[in-house]
């Protein structure tokens, strides 16, 4: 009950700030019609009840799941599978990442239908897949992050030389809306009992990272998109 009261609080506060914003500038500036300024204050329920909802089912159910499943994988023995549901779980849980959708929606409208919401979706979940598998690798090589994460951003700016112009700001962007309320919780618990298992005391800095380099997957995904779309 104590949880759920905090979490209840701290979702008041959060949107205490923007409501309060809006508010002054209807008040002294904006004068938007009533109807669209209720429509605004049901909307901001619903997000509120929604955020309230959400993040008490991350902490009932996303953050104990992942990190059992998490710590069951390197017990079955073979790195493969850790690797293989890695990515599974990464793909699965961005396709899921309701940023993600946002972002492919916008593409879509902007673009005409040039670039299709459904493949832009598919493509920066493949990407977040890849590289959560590798974040799941380097766990079990003890691979330091420094090196993957230089070589990762090293690749982002050699193919930004030959990405299109207009698909340049849209991967920067599928590299952001990835780290949303979704994702993020999944595959840091993920990492936090893969490390726990394989790293014992050293899980805290072993566990962490995986958002990092899950957002460089779909930044390369998506500009490789370009240069195969030119």
């Amino acid at each position: 009950m104590h949880d759920i009261k905090e979490t209840i609080r701290e979702v008041l506060l959060a949107v205490l700030p923007i409501t309060t914003v809006v508010v002054i500038l209807q008040l002294a500036l904006l004068r938007l019609p009533g109807e669209i300024f209720l429509q605004f204050l049901i909307g901001l329920g619903m997000v509120t009840v929604g955020l309230i909802l959400f993040l008490i089912g991350v902490q009932v159910g996303l953050l104990p799941l992942g990190e059992l499943i998490g710590a069951a994988l390197p017990r079955t023995g073979k790195a493969w599978l850790v690797v293989f549901f890695g990515f599974i779980l990464g793909f699965a849980a961005t396709v899921a990442e309701p940023d993600v959708r946002v972002l492919a929606m916008q593409v879509d409208l902007v673009s005409a239908s040039d670039i299709s919401r459904h493949l832009l979706v598919n493509t920066v979940a493949l990407g977040v897949g890849i590289f959560v598998g590798l974040a799941m690798l380097r766990i079990i090589l003890d691979v330091p992050i420094t090196y993957l994460l230089m070589a990762g951003y090293g690749l982002v700016f050699l193919l930004a030389a030959f990405t299109p112009a207009h698909y340049l700001p849209i991967s920067f962007d599928a590299g952001g809306v990835t780290t949303g309320p979704m994702t993020v919780p999944f595959i840091l618990a993920l990492g936090v009992g893969v490390a726990s298992v394989l790293r014992g005391k050293t899980a805290s800095t072993d566990g962490f990272g995986l958002v990092a380099l899950a957002s460089i997957g779909p930044i390369l995904a998506v500009m490789l998109l370009g240069i195969v779309y030119r």
